[in-house]
C-alpha cells in the first residue's frame, strides 16, 4: 500500500516496486488528488484494487481519468477513505503523505496490525502519544533517511535493551548509548547569519543543494524546522531523551546519522543522498532490496565535513527540543504554525526569518492542558486548528 503515491516519496517507491515485479505487488494507492492524471496512470500500470483521494472535490476527475486508463479500481473519498485504505489487507503500508493528514492513516495502519513504513513524520510529531499507544514494538520501519540510519546503528540485543517503536534496529542497552547524532545538510543557507537571511526568496529556499523534495519539506530544510521535527521523531521512535540527541551540519549528506557509545566509539550509516535506499529498506523489511540505488564510489577521493549548528541563525531545532519536552499538544502546535508560515512565505507574504519567529510566538502562547496519556484525536486537531488560526493572525499583522 502506498499513501502519497504522486509525491516524491510515492513516485520513488513505485520505481523501487516496478524494478522488482516478482517481489512486490501494490494493492492500493492514495493521494491528495491534485495530479489526477498521474494517479490514474499509476493505478492502471500497477493494477491496484483501490484508490483513495483525500480531496473529495477531486474524486470525479480522478474517477474519469481511471476509466480512461482502463482501471476498475474502487475509489475512496476524503481523509476517511485514505484511512480506510491504510487498514486494507496488505503486508506493508508506506505512508508518504505530506502533513497532518497522515496521522489518521498511520493510526489506521497500526491498529490493523500492518507493518508501517513511515515517511510521514508529521503524524508521529502531532500524534506521538497516540502512535506510541497504537504501535507494537518494532511495528514501524522509519523511512526518513536519518532514522533509517539510526535504526541500523544499534548493533546488538541484550537484557534491558533500548525500548523502541522502530523496526530495523537490534537495540543496545540504554546505558551504553551516549547520544544520537543526527546530521543536517544545512540547506542552501547554512553559512549565512540571521541578518543575511532577511531577504532570501522562495526560489532561493527551494534550491536545496543535495535533495530533491516537495516545496514544504524543502523550505523546512532551509529553516531547519525539518531537522527539529526529526529530533522529536528520534526521541519518540528510539526513546532517547532530548539531551541525548545532537544535530551536526554535514553538507555532503553521505553520513545520514550516527549513534555514539559510552566507550568513545561511534557507528555511522553512509550511503549516497538517495531516498530510494530508505524507501526500499522500509517496504522490503526484513530483507534488503538489491540495487535500490548505486553505492558510494570508494575508488574516488571524498571529503566529508562536519560543523556545529548555528542556533542563532537557525533556532528551529532548539525550539523543537523545548516543544518535544513539553509534549502533549505542543508538537502539534509547532507543526501547524510552521505549515501556515511556510505557505505564507511561499506566497511571498512573509519573510524567511519570520517563519520560525511566527512558530515561536504561537508556541509561546500555547498552554499544554492535557496530559499525554489523556490525549485524543479531537484535542490534537483542536490544537492544530488553534495554531493555524493564530499563525494566520500573526502573519496578517506582519504584512
Amino acid at each position: 500500500m502506498i499513501l502519497g503515491s504522486t509525491g516524491s516519496i510515492g513516485t520513488q517507491a513505485i520505481e523501487v516496486v516496478t524494478a522488482e515485479p516478482d517481489r512486490f505487488r501494490v494493492v492500493g494507492l492514495a493521494a491528495g488528488g491534485g495530479r489526477p492524471d498521474v494517479l490514474a496512470h499509476q493505478a492502471a500500470a500497477l493494477g491496484v484494487e483501490a484508490v483513495a483521494v483525500a480531496d473529495e472535490r477531486a474524486v470525479g476527475d480522478v474517477s474519469a481519468r481511471l476509466r480512461e486508463c482502463g482501471s476498475s479500481a474502487k475509489v475512496l473519498a476524503g481523509s476517511e477513505g485514505v484511512a480506510e485504505l491504510a487498514a486494507w489487507q496488505c503486508d506493508v503500508v508506506l505512508n508518504g503523505i505530506t502533513g497532518a493528514l497522515g496521522l489518521e492513516s498511520t493510526l489506521a495502519a497500526l491498529r490493523a496490525g500492518r507493518l508501517l513504513a513511515l515517511a510521514n513524520k508529521e503524524s508521529l510529531i502531532i500524534g506521538g502519544p497516540l502512535v506510541r499507544e497504537a504501535a507494537e514494538p518494532g511495528q514501524i520501519v522509519p523511512v526518513d533517511s536519518e532514522h533509517f540510519a539510526l535504526a541500523q546503528c544499534f548493533p546488538r540485543a541484550a537484557p534491558g535493551a533500548l525500548s523502541s517503536l522502530a523496526q530495523g534496529q537490534v537495540a543496545a542497552p540504554l546505558d551504553e548509548v551516549r547520544r544520537l547524532v543526527i546530521t543536517a545538510s544545512g540547506g542552501p543557507f547554512r553559512a549565512r547569519t540571521r541578518e543575511e537571511l532577511a531577504g532570501v526568496t522562495p526560489a532561493e529556499a527551494m534550491n536545496h543543494p543535495t535533495w530533491d523534495m516537495g516545496p514544504v519539506i524543502t523550505v523546512n530544510s532551509a529553516t531547519l524546522v525539518n531537522k527539529g521535527l526529526e529530533v522529536i521523531e528520534a526521541h519518540l521512535l528510539f526513546d532517547i531523551p532530548f539531551d541525548g540527541i545532537e544535530v551536526v551540519v554535514h553538507p555532503q549528506s553521505v553520513i545520514h546519522s550516527m549513534v555514539e557509545y559510552v566507550d568513545g566509539s561511534t557507528l555511522a550509516q553512509a550511503s549516497p543522498p538517495s531516498m530510494r535506499i530508505p524507501i526500499a529498506y522500509g517496504i522490503g523489511w526484513p530483507e534488503r532490496v538489491g540495487a535500490a540505488a548505486p553505492p558510494i564510489d570508494w575508488t574516488s577521493a571524498h571529503t566529508w565535513t562536519f560543523a556545529p549548528l548555528d542556533d542563532d541563525a537557525f533556532p528551529a531545532v532548539s525550539l523543537a527540543c523545548e516543544v518535544g519536552s513539553a509534549g502533549g499538544t505542543a508538537p502539534a502546535v509547532y507543526n501547524a504554525a510552521n505549515e501556515e508560515a511556510v505557505a505564507a512565505f511561499l506566497g511571498e507574504t512573509l519573510a524567511f526569518p519570520a517563519i520560525v519567529d511566527t512558530v515561536a510566538q504561537v508556541v509561546s502562547e500555547h498552554r499544554v492542558g492535557v496530559a499525554a496519556s489523556d490525549l485524543s484525536l479531537a484535542e490534537l486537531y483542536a490544537a492544530d486548528e488553534w495554531a493555524r488560526r493564530r499563525a494566520r493572525e500573526l502573519i496578517t499583522r506582519a504584512v
